[in-house]
């Protein structure tokens, strides 16, 4: 998955390694079978705990790990996904004053996980996935999409 997606980014994209410190500009994905946590210092958490929506990664675990330590500056992007995975997390990023963009229904292969963020009242934007990168970058305030 990092190569898929490092083809499409201008970030260099790899899979997070428990204990590190995410940094800017970098794109880190959870591994295969685990489940990823970030805390308020930027530090990763990797468990392979139980599932979660019948997933291992989680992305509701993920997002309301970083809404808990990032609160309203939190942004969530909901991809392509079957099943409701991620819907409980963005509820959390919103209700601690985070955004939530989710991909679009003609944009995406599954419109599940985007599907199910949308009906929680929770997400600020729902967006196709070829716009979601200048989405991103106008939410940051930045100039470039570096």
């Amino acid at each position: 998955m990092p190569q898929v997606v490092g083809r499409q980014s201008l970030m260099p994209a790899t899979h997070a390694e428990d204990g590190i410190r995410v940094e800017r500009d970098h794109v880190y994905l959870a591994p295969p079978d685990h489940h990823m946590l970030v805390n308020r210092r930027g530090m990763v958490t990797l468990t392979d705990t139980e599932l979660v929506n019948f997933v291992r990664p989680s992305a509701d675990l993920m997002f309301e790990s970083i809404a808990a330590g990032y609160g309203a500056r939190a942004i969530a992007v909901v991809l392509t996904g079957s099943g409701h995975d991620g819907a409980m997390g963005v509820t959390a990023i919103k209700q601690r004053g985070g955004t939530v963009v989710a991909q679009d229904e003609a944009s995406s292969e599954f419109f599940g996980m985007p599907g199910a963020a949308i009906k929680t009242g929770a997400v600020d934007f729902v967006v196709p996935l070829d716009e979601i990168a200048a989405k991103l970058v106008a939410l940051l305030g930045r100039d470039d999409a570096r």
